[in-house]
């Protein structure tokens, strides 16, 4: 496979992690005990490579997701109707890199741009690609060719024709373990949903399931807590049912916030039916448990080209495991981010390598 790494070496350098923090420590300095963000996250590098870049013609940049590729390849997509196959290497302990190896347009039913921001590559290599104009969940083949869309609830599509407000929709996709289900959430609440008792925002995620040969049918939803201030940018699978969340906020002047949840939908009540979140106290949202702070990770040299409260951050909206967990009781996962700089000469096209040690269930 292209995207490479050494999970044994990984394994240990988090371990020593989780007993230090980085402390006194420059970036100059930086190594396995300086690296951690938090008891379960550690920032293994980052890269800078493809800011500003080309590749036949087409900008490389305003990636708003990742997913890895039956290939061994990383496809991202592009919020400007694009979909690109990444070349990814990520040492053990060390920053990614990557160069672009191909790229197809995308486009809608009428030949018009897409607004795309979530991916999927399916088991037949296909890509679903979310787009939060409608918003849409559409099947491309691996040439860019429109091969059909999935139905979406009434409620989630933009208003007038729903509760959604523009832009602020299909942010995120993911395929759970065998292939049966499909998720897509939603950047911020509809109007009319309310928040949890912490006072967070209900954001919905909304699952479609198959059976055999069929394809995607809407299935149940749930109501994810969102911390106040900011949105869901990006959801994928942790590979035991449990999700990973990336949560994003920006604050002019003092730059982003980005988080990293871990959450379990499996428990979580079907909100299909309910007109207005939260739903009464029968009603269970989906349960997630902080995994790091990104703003809290080592900046290890990093420079911003803006106001940040860590130099570090971007615009990070895209996320993909590109080394599992072995077991079925935690585990430690290889995590490739990527932020989105939206062709924009004050922010940057940043690859992040992480490595994440999951709680048990």
């Amino acid at each position: 496979m292209r995207t490479r790494s050494v999970l044994a070496a990984a394994t240990a350098a988090l371990a020593a992690a989780t007993c230090l923090t980085t402390t006194g420590a420059g970036p100059a300095q930086a190594h396995a005990s300086t690296r951690a963000c938090s008891p379960s996250v550690r920032m293994d590098g980052f890269s800078d490579g493809l800011d500003k870049t080309t590749f036949q013609g087409s900008f490389v940049g305003n990636f708003s997701a990742l997913a890895t590729d039956e290939d061994g390849t990383v496809a991202a997509v592009s919020d400007r109707s694009q979909l690109f196959s990444l070349d990814v290497e990520q040492r053990s302990g060390g920053a990614p890199s990557a160069k672009p190896v191909r790229a197809v347009n995308l486009a809608d039913e009428k030949g018009g741009p897409v607004d795309s921001e979530g991916l999927v590559v399916d088991r037949d290599g296909t890509r679903l690609v979310t787009s939060e104009t409608e918003p849409s969940v559409r099947r491309y083949d691996r040439d860019g060719r429109l091969l059909g869309r999935l139905p979406v609830p009434q409620a989630l599509q933009v208003a007038p024709a729903g509760r959604a407000a523009a832009n602020q929709t299909f942010e995120g996709l993911t395929l759970q373990p065998g292939g049966r289900t499909l998720i897509a959430s939603m950047e911020q609440a509809l109007a009319g949903d309310g928040t949890d008792a912490a006072g967070r925002p209900l954001v919905r995620l909304q699952s479609w399931q198959r059976h055999d040969r069929q394809d995607f049918a809407v299935g149940p939803q749930y109501a994810y807590p969102a911390d106040q201030g900011l949105g869901v940018a990006e959801i994928t699978a942790a590979g035991d049912g449990r999700l990973l969340v990336l949560e994003r906020g920006f604050t002019a002047g003092v730059g982003n916030t980005v988080r990293l949840y871990l959450a379990d939908p499996r428990r979580a009540s079907d909100v299909s039916a309910v007109t207005n979140l939260p739903g009464g106290p029968a009603v269970r949202p989906v349960h997630k448990t902080l995994l790091a702070d990104i703003g809290a990770c080592p900046s290890l040299g990093a420079t911003a080209r803006q106001p940040q409260p860590n130099p570090l951050l971007d615009n990070i909206e895209g996320l993909a495991v590109t080394r599992p967990a072995t077991g079925r009781n935690g585990g430690f996962l290889r995590l490739l981010l990527v932020s989105d700089d939206n062709q924009n000469p004050a922010q940057v096209t940043r690859l992040y390598s992480l490595t994440v040690r999951l709680p048990r269930p």
